[in-house]
């Protein structure tokens, strides 16, 4: 696993609305950081520490695996979650 990439996906904008459509700038004020980071993250671009990972969890009120899902790059659905990836980024 030394050299093995790996893809995060999240489920942050899907909490964001199953909440009150909370803005990302709420998001942001609830967890310690800017709105771009808030922004970055749901767009992949940006991996939070565990810590943060843990705070937006505790802010839905939801588990880590809840928010966040991790595929090595050999996973099947690694080959599905890339595919949803490009689609979502070409919209």
């Amino acid at each position: 696993m030394d050299d093995e990439k790996v893809f995060i996906s999240n489920n942050i904008r899907r909490l964001r609305f199953f909440a009150g459509e909370m803005t990302q700038q709420e998001l942001a004020d609830k967890t310690g950081v800017t709105r771009q980071t808030i922004v970055a993250i749901e767009n992949g671009k940006y991996f939070p520490s565990l810590e943060l990972a843990f705070r937006i969890a505790h802010t839905f009120k939801v588990q880590l695996s809840e928010v966040f899902t991790y595929y090595p790059e050999n996973d099947p659905v690694h080959k599905k979650a890339i595919a949803k990836q490009v689609k979502k980024e070409k919209t």
